[in-house]
């Protein structure tokens, strides 16, 4: 029996259709948040800044008074959910990836990862946002508190990972594990950097928002793109 004939992907979207619509809502609607977030942060939007001290000064009350959890939350913030391991399960990723032949899928994934370090740099340097400062610190920080950078490399990383599980047919029950420890993991490392004292309720949000929006175009794009080119798909079979 003749093995089936490898099938590449019918185009399913318009020649004039751009970013799928349910991409393009999401990467619009958060990248208008996270515009509207930075504008309030730059002029200094007086309710905005009342709401960030009144969190970080209770949460910073509440880390002096409990060293034991102010510990927990440093080795989540410095070790588990760092910049470095998100980055390290973006490379695992591009690895698996590029294993199977998607290398385009590798590349995307890796160029959005980049990218995601790039913002958050230049848009620290341009803010040039204060972190917190305390007379009796609990951690501490480099480089400009805006965006939080915990907080968007976290969201950057799920969001990439959630979409390229869904993209392999995953089952149900491993994505629901792995949907919540992404949340897990993003509300995570943005409390712990609130709760050390690191940042501002706004920046973390910024981060999350940023990231968010990231993740969509990323992926809205690349499947506008796979759609007009046809994946290879060496099994014969069309994916939904």
């Amino acid at each position: 029996m003749r093995p089936p004939t490898p099938t590449r992907i019918p185009h399913r979207l318009s020649p004039e259709s751009r970013i799928p619509v349910p991409w393009a809502r999401a990467a619009s609607l958060t990248a208008l948040c996270a515009v509207l977030l930075l504008v309030a942060v730059s002029v200094g939007w007086a309710p905005l800044l009342s709401v960030d001290r009144s969190i970080a000064t209770a949460l910073h009350g509440s880390a002096r008074a409990d060293p034991g959890f102010t510990q927990v939350n440093r080795v989540l913030s410095d070790w588990v959910w760092d910049p470095w391991t998100m980055r390290a399960l973006v490379v695992s990723a591009v690895v698996v990836l590029l294993r199977r032949g998607e290398s385009l899928a590798a590349l995307w994934v890796a160029a959005a990862s980049l990218l995601g370090s790039a913002v958050q740099q230049a848009l620290k340097a341009l803010v040039g946002r204060p972190r917190p400062v305390w007379a009796d610190p609990v951690d501490s920080a480099h480089y400009a508190a805006f965006p939080s950078g915990h907080a968007m490399t976290a969201a950057v990383t799920c969001g990439l990972l959630l979409w390229l599980l869904a993209r392999a047919g995953t089952g149900t029950g491993p994505r629901r594990t792995a949907a919540l420890l992404a949340v897990v993991s993003v509300l995570g490392v943005g409390f712990t950097r609130l709760y050390l004292g690191l940042h501002w309720f706004s920046d973390v949000l910024a981060g999350w928002l940023l990231g968010a929006c990231l993740v969509t175009v990323a992926a809205g794009s690349y499947e506008r793109l796979a759609a007009h080119r046809g994946p290879w798909n060496p099994e014969g079979n069309v994916r939904p």
